[in-house]
């Protein structure tokens, strides 16, 4: 009788063993697949496919901050680019000019008044000068916030006589602000300032 006992308490022990095993045994699995799950989602979420010319090419998101540089460099060139790009057409000035104030504050607007006031646009139009720019470097101070950023560009001045070019190195920051359609970057360029503006001398 007694052995039988001893046989039951060594049976219910390896059944007690076997489960608390199976159990462990059962988490470990539900944890690698909800691991891999989680991986899998990320991987791919991660990538995006856009079709061009008939091909699909494959984009891989990124965290903001792995990007920040390259963002703040493309964001200068475009403000650049919509306040120097000018036609002699007065709405096209108006666009141009227009967008590239979404982009900063109002250091830009200042500085677009006063070309307005000493006749720079209305110049233009009437002699029918074409300007457009290249922005050769952006130079940028990422070690804090407001960024500081030095841009050196080029300037072109299309006449019907005559082609003029000079050099163009302005200045100033960066701060983050929302997204949106006018501004898809999310900066705001403050304190801008024009450091040189000359004629390049032809050789």
């Amino acid at each position: 009788m007694f052995t039988q006992f001893r046989n039951i308490d060594t049976a219910f022990s390896h059944i007690k063993r076997f489960s608390l095993f199976l159990i462990i045994a059962c988490a470990a699995v539900s944890g690698l697949a909800i691991w891999k799950s989680f991986q899998a989602v990320r991987e791919i979420t991660g990538k995006v496919y856009i079709l061009a010319n008939g091909k699909a090419l494959e984009a891989f998101s990124a965290e903001r901050k792995d990007n920040v540089a390259v963002e703040i460099r493309d964001h200068v060139k475009m403000f650049h680019h919509w306040f120097f790009t000018l036609d002699p057409d007065e709405k096209v000035i108006a666009s141009n000019i227009g967008k590239a104030l979404y982009l900063a504050d109002g250091s830009a607007k200042a500085a677009y008044d006063n070309l307005r006031e000493q006749g720079y646009f209305a110049n233009l139009i009437s002699a029918n000068i074409s300007q457009t720019i290249t922005v050769d470097s952006v130079l940028l101070d990422m070690h804090e916030e407001p960024f500081s950023f030095k841009c050196y560009a080029t300037q072109v001045l299309v006449r019907s006589t005559s082609t003029v070019s000079r050099q163009l190195v302005t200045q100033g920051y960066l701060r983050n602000v929302s997204r949106s359609d006018n501004n898809p970057h999310g900066f705001l360029i403050q304190r801008w300032e024009t450091v040189l503006n000359q004629d390049i001398a032809k050789p």
